[in-house]
This record gives structure tokens, C-alpha cells and sequence, in this order.
């Protein structure tokens, strides 16, 4: 039955027999006879097959089963490496999905190291904004969720990583931050915002709201990088992460000003409640830890 399990993974996941069959290197007459089997086993239909669509719905029974079904491979897998008992055979696949700012500006040296030190770890990183992470992690679609704030899912774990603090930022030579700078002259200007579900977002609708500032125009940009730009090339001014803002105020691009401890929040993994972690998804938890830690020094 575990390969069959495997198989069910495999199709819920990738939402076609085709694809679930090449990437376990089966025919799809073997996967469906895998698929088969277990609605027999268990006396339920689990995927519903629409021959017109060409496409496939997983019923609540399904979901039900492949969630029990993560657990026992990721259970199966833990088994194995406490057997063996060597970090060196540390094997898995991860599915990450990360923040805009985690994943542009925190992880890509952080897995320069990572995976010189587990080579036999793959990992898939999904960059999308928080409230999208934590939707794809509750289908479970995804091993970690990396984001900013709070969950709004009360079946996530959560543990708190790395404090971040938002700035407003501008062109680099702009008269804004010159000489007795107020939040009078921020009235009547032109914003580059992220879109609705990020957390820079958020920090913007409060930051106006509280402060009464009737914006000019607000241009909404998929990316921290394509805000930085647009800013950098004076269309508005915006608020953002530290950790985004640095690279470019050393680079001369941007100004920023500081703003006080309301507009903080922290970086933190998530998980699903009550599933029993893969080994390579407590590896991966143990070295970012330590890593967002030595950051959150600096």
C-alpha cells in the first residue's frame, strides 16, 4: 500500500495522472490501477474524473486520505534517518513557500550554505505573499510556509524567526527628506504600494490611515524589486522592509526614514498542526533558525 500511497500524493499534487505518473516514472494505466486499489481498500471514491474537462476534483474522503498519507511517508522517512543515524544521508524533497522579502532577500544565501551541506536535499521555493502561502499550506501543498505577520489558520503552528522593521523610502536625492522632514509633505503624493495580502501592504493602509494622508495616486507592483525600482526612478515613494531598503540606500538609490516599533513585525515559519514532520523539513527548520538568529544581531 505504500507505494500506492505515494502515488495518491503524487495525483493530488499535481492534479493529473499524467504528470503524477512521469514524475514516479509509472505508466497511467499503473497509477490508475494504484488509485483503484485504494478507493477499494477503502470503500470511497477518492478523485472524481471528468471525461469532458479532462480534468480531476479530489473528494473530502480524498483530502482525508492524502493527508494521512503525508504523514506516513514523512513518518517513514524520519524512521529511515534515525535509523541510519548520519547527517550525510539526509534525503528529501522540500516544498517551501516563501514571503516576497524571505525568499528575494533571506534565503538565497542562506541556501548557498544549506545546500552545499545537505546536497541530497531538493528544494522548491515558491515565492508569493502570505496570504497566499498560507491557503497553498493548508491544502497542504507545501512543507514550510516562510512569512510575514500572523497566521490568520488557527490549525498552524507557528514560531517566530526575525524582526523586521518597515521604513519609507524614496528617490535617493529627493527635497522630502531634507531639512525638517513631516509627515505634512507626504499629503497629495504618488505611492508604489504591494498588493493586497502582503504585509507591506498592510503596514501602508495603516500608516495612511493613522496618519490622515490622502495619497495622489497609488500604483500597486507585484514585487519588492519592482517597488524598489519604481521609487528608485522617482514615479512615488513607498514603505518597505529593512531588509529590502539596505542594499540600495549603501548603493545610493534610495533615502529612507525610520519609522517607530507599531510599524514591526516578524518573519516566522509555519507548519500544519498535528503532522509529523519529514526529516529533511526538521533539518531545514534547525539551520534557518540558527541563521535568522545570527541576522537578527546585525
Amino acid at each position: 500500500m505504500f507505494e500506492e500511497l505515494k502515488t495518491f500524493i503524487a495525483v493530488v499534487e499535481y492534479k493529473n495522472f499524467t504528470k503524477a505518473g512521469e514524475h514516479l516514472n509509472l505508466s497511467q494505466p499503473s497509477v490508475s490501477t494504484h488509485i483503484k486499489n485504494l478507493e477499494n481498500t477503502f470503500g470511497v471514491t477518492l478523485i472524481n474524473r471528468s471525461v469532458k474537462q479532462k480534468s480531476i476534483f479530489i473528494t473530502e474522503s480524498g483530502y482525508t486520505l492524502y493527508k494521512r498519507a503525508k504523514e506516513i511517508v514523512n513518518l517513514l522517512d524520519t524512521t529511515s534517518m534515525e535509523v541510519l543515524n548520519t547527517s550525510d544521508s539526509i534525503k528529501g524533497h522540500l516544498k517551501i513557500g516563501a514571503s516576497l522579502t524571505t525568499g528575494e532577500y533571506i534565503l538565497p544565501k542562506f541556501l548557498t550554505t544549506f545546500c552545499k551541506k545537505y546536497p541530497d536535499i531538493d528544494i522548491e521555493i515558491f515565492i508569493e505573499n502570505t496570504s497566499t502561502i498560507c491557503s497553498s499550506l493548508k491544502d497542504l501543498t507545501l512543507d514550510i510556509g516562510l512569512i510575514e505577520g500572523i497566521s490568520s489558520y488557527s490549525n498552524f503552528s507557528q514560531e517566530y524567526l526575525l524582526r523586521d522593521k518597515m521604513v519609507l523610502a524614496f528617490p535617493y536625492n529627493t527635497d522630502l527628506v531634507k531639512d525638517n522632514f513631516s509627515l505634512d509633505k507626504l499629503q497629495d503624493k504618488k505611492w508604489i504600494v504591494r498588493e493586497d495580502g502582503s504585509g507591506c501592504r498592510e503596514f501602508f493602509n495603516m500608516f495612511l490611515g493613522t496618519n490622515e494622508i490622502v495619497p495622489k495616486s497609488v500604483m500597486v507592483l507585484g514585487s519588492n524589486y519592482a517597488v524598489k525600482e519604481a521609487v528608485r526612478n522617482g514615479l512615488g515613494i513607498t514603505i518597505m522592509s529593512r531588509f529590502v531598503a539596505a542594499p540600495a540606500v549603501k548603493n545610493k538609490e534610495l533615502s529612507i526614514i525610520e519609522l517607530d516599533d507599531s510599524y514591526t513585525h516578524n518573519f516566522s515559519y509555519i507548519l500544519p498542526k498535528n503532522i509529523t514532520i519529514s526529516k529533511a523539513t526538521e533539518v531545514f527548520l534547525e539551520e534557518f533558525k540558527l541563521y535568522t538568529s545570527k541576522l537578527d544581531k546585525q
